[in-house]
């Protein structure tokens, strides 16, 4: 864990699903609820998994595109429009913070360090899931990813974070499951952390 240098970092920035928690079996439940109001057919658990972790467009996009071979944008945007009504109502029934993570947050609240959830979820449902699963003490923010124009892989979110709270690049670290994750930090010149489970595409 060289790279992660935790006691000289005083910000550390989380990604949310596939990092903090597994929010995939709501995901699935709530896009085939979507497709079936759409009276589109039916897709796996399995298959979301791969699909989830680059925001809510481009995973209607990528299950448009899987079930009928091209993205039409009037359909897309109803697929999208669809499936933030049916999963911001409801986002977290089953959703679970991963294994190790409220010890990893204990530690990070025991030593003062300032945690950030930074996703591409939008903010709503984001805040809905941190406060349902207790984890809102541990976070002075959470920045979903309709806050500002643009979202992670752009470094945006992460470069607020680190002139909000007056900390350097140094005294940052990311820690994501996704290219996007890994992207994001890059450009904001952040350490980066990548955990080996959630949906980080390869």
């Amino acid at each position: 864990m060289s790279v992660a240098k935790l006691e000289s970092r005083e910000l550390i920035l989380f990604d949310l699903d596939g990092t903090l928690v597994d929010s995939a079996s709501d995901l699935y439940r709530a896009m085939n609820m979507s497709l079936n109001a759409l009276q589109l057919p039916a897709v796996t658990e399995e298959q979301v998994r791969t699909w989830i972790g680059k925001g809510t467009s481009v995973f209607c996009q990528s299950t448009l595109k899987y079930l009928t071979g091209q993205v039409d944008p009037a359909q897309h945007q109803q697929l999208l429009d669809t499936f933030l009504s049916i999963y911001n109502a409801d986002p977290c029934i089953d959703t679970q913070p991963f294994k190790g993570i409220i010890e990893f947050l204990e530690w990070g609240l025991k030593h003062n360090k300032k945690m950030i959830c930074v996703t591409n979820k939008p903010e709503q449902p984001a805040r809905a899931i941190v406060e349902t699963l207790g984890l809102s003490h541990y976070f002075v923010d959470v920045i979903g990813g309709d806050r500002f124009q643009e979202r992670k892989p752009h470094p945006r979110q992460l470069l607020f974070c680190v002139n909000e709270y007056a900390v350097t690049t140094a005294e940052t670290l990311m820690i994501g499951d996704s290219s996007n994750d890994v992207e994001a930090a890059r450009r904001a010149g952040v350490d980066c952390i990548v955990v080996s489970y959630g949906y980080n595409h390869g």
